[in-house]
């Protein structure tokens, strides 16, 4: 190969790994792409959940699937996202987990809006196996209800945050409960834990959120089937 060819042959792949990186600047997308390793959502879900005006969501989502990042099929009047596949959840977990070890900004937000999460006890994935082997815990999934039904750890009960304290009958007060949520810097987990302690429950949040778990190809069940 030519200097010169193996010259364009290297700025024009670079150039397309560089969409990926483009793509990926922004904090809306990131945010959009954590909430879609939850599941498919439509764009009006995703802008509430992100606080972004429909217009604006559909516009990040544009360039994520420019991308090829995520991928979108339409029902009716209504467009439904989800990831491009399991290795872009991938990508976003190991920049975020770079940003935490890296960045010293990271750890200062994280402990300071997380100053709270200090008292809570925590379990990981691996001690969370031991005890679903051992049938000793319940475990809690407190993400809204649609996220639960496109995923969940097996015999999770779904009780979203919002409710939580409705319906603190359904929870057994003579087993450990380990509640999670979305990721390591979603609340819902912490809010769940400080709740029921409160209430007199033992009870732990789980350290790694649903797409963690999943990434550690441990078993996860879905209430929904899958839409080409």
């Amino acid at each position: 190969m030519k200097t010169e060819t193996k010259r364009q042959f290297k700025d024009e792949l670079y150039a397309q790994f560089a969409r990926i990186g483009k793509a990926l600047a922004n904090p809306h997308r990131l945010e959009l792409l954590e909430l879609l390793a939850q599941g498919e959502r439509t764009v009006e879900d995703l802008a509430g959940e992100a606080n972004l005006p429909i217009a604006n969501a559909s516009q990040h989502l544009q360039v994520l699937r420019a991308a090829q990042l995520v991928e979108v099929r339409r029902d009716g009047l209504y467009a439904y996202y989800r990831l491009g596949n399991e290795r872009v959840f991938r990508v976003w977990q190991a920049l975020r987990d770079l940003g935490d070890l890296q960045l010293a900004e990271v750890n200062r937000l994280v402990h300071s809006f997380l100053e709270d999460r200090g008292p809570l006890q925590s379990i990981n994935a691996a001690e969370l196996i031991q005890h679903m082997k051992a049938g000793d815990v319940v475990i809690l999934d407190v993400r809204p209800e649609l996220e639960y039904q496109f995923g969940h750890i097996p015999e999770a009960r779904s009780i979203p945050i919002a409710e939580l304290e409705t319906r603190l009958g359904e929870l057994p007060r003579n087993q450990e409960i380990i509640a999670y949520c979305r990721g390591p810097y979603c609340v819902f987990a912490d809010e769940a834990v400080t709740l029921l302690q409160k209430h007199g429950y033992r009870v732990r949040r789980l350290v790694e959120g649903l797409p963690d778990w999943q990434a550690l190809n441990l078993p996860v069940e879905s209430m929904v089937e899958k839409n080409e």
